[in-house]
């Protein structure tokens, strides 16, 4: 098979707003620590007036590993929508800026580019207020043979089913996908969501998607579990591969009997946990996409999230992927 891209990333387009914010700015904004809080436009346009320097780029879970994926070397697509303003702009520019194939033009008229403002702490730890104006009126008709063509593996971000089209969406891509011979990742994206949508999340892990990317919690409530050794006892049900990352318990691949436990790497200093999965899984499906051995894929993986967390911001940037073969020829 021959493929036009490696790896297609959908999901919704969302520009990050990243600054350091004490406490106390929090509690002004109204906003829950430590959650992803939904937030209208003139609550974006509050928070933005109060806030001080801040760095802006693209982002959104899945956009965030498309961009990890082709800053480590690999052949990228995107389909996301944004809005024909000057933070669409932002989005688009940064993603091309990265080699990324931008598969939608900005739309002319509809809700403005969605964004995320994370607040980070002196703890390193985020708040996010979002956003999501454009991002949801991502639609079927944007699925098409031209923007999907013919990927390695397409990776759909859970958060895609809170969309009106969402699911709809997703199940023609799934589609697509076994017509073409792609490989579906699916992100769960949180454990809220996952509940949100677990009767069709759990009928895209049988009938449509092979990979499953998820944390502890998401893996956990996707299982309708209290604890992660169940979890991991019901997944010799399926026959798809789950990737899931356990924060300083590391992460596992379990795929039938088959169990492969990578551990947590060392961390000088913690800076800011946003994005960390994602690293992750920018770095694991590089590897995958290149036919690497599982392990090698969670080393990377893993790899990419712990220098992640000890920077501002969820992207990996250029070169990491020669540190990496540098400390494994070591």
């Amino acid at each position: 098979m021959k493929y036009s891209t490696q790896l297609l990333g959908i999901s919704n387009a969302i520009v990050d707003i990243l600054t350091h914010v004490e406490p106390e700015f929090i509690a002004d904004m109204g906003a829950t620590v430590g959650a992803m809080n939904l937030i209208d436009e003139q609550r974006a346009e509050t928070i933005y007036r109060s806030m001080g320097p801040a760095t802006e780029m693209s982002g959104g879970s899945v956009a965030n590993t498309v961009a990890g994926f082709a800053n480590l070397g690999g052949d990228a697509a995107y389909i996301g929508h944004v809005h024909d303003d000057q933070l669409g702009k932002i989005f688009n520019h940064d993603m091309r800026s990265l080699g990324v194939d931008i598969r939608l033009q900005p739309a002319s008229t509809g809700a403005p580019t969605a964004r995320s403002f994370i607040l980070i702490t002196p703890d390193a730890q985020r708040t996010m207020n979002t956003y999501l104006g454009s991002c949801t009126e991502l639609a079927v008709a944007d699925i098409t043979d031209k923007t999907v063509g013919i990927p390695k593996v397409i990776l759909l971000e859970g958060y895609v089913w809170d969309i009106p089209e969402g699911p709809a969406l997703a199940r023609k891509t799934m589609e697509m996908a076994a017509e073409i011979g792609a490989t579906v990742a699916l992100s769960l994206s949180d454990a809220f969501c996952v509940e949100r949508h677990h009767a069709s999340f759990m009928d895209a892990v049988v009938n449509g998607a092979y990979i499953v990317i998820a944390d502890e919690n998401e893996i956990n409530a996707l299982m309708q579990t209290e604890n992660f050794d169940e979890s991991i006892a019901k997944l010799h049900a399926f026959d798809n591969m789950f990737v899931m990352t356990r924060s300083a318990e590391g992460s596992v691949i379990a795929q039938g009997e088959t169990r492969i436990v990578q551990a947590a790497m060392p961390v000088e200093k913690l800076v800011d946990t946003t994005g960390a999965g994602d690293a992750y899984s920018a770095g694991f499906l590089y590897g995958w996409a290149n036919d690497w051995q599982l392990e090698e894929c969670a080393r990377l993986g893993t790899h990419c999230a712990t220098r992640v967390i000890q920077q501002l911001g969820a992207r990996i940037e250029p070169g990491l992927i020669e540190s990496y073969k540098q400390i494994d020829a070591g």
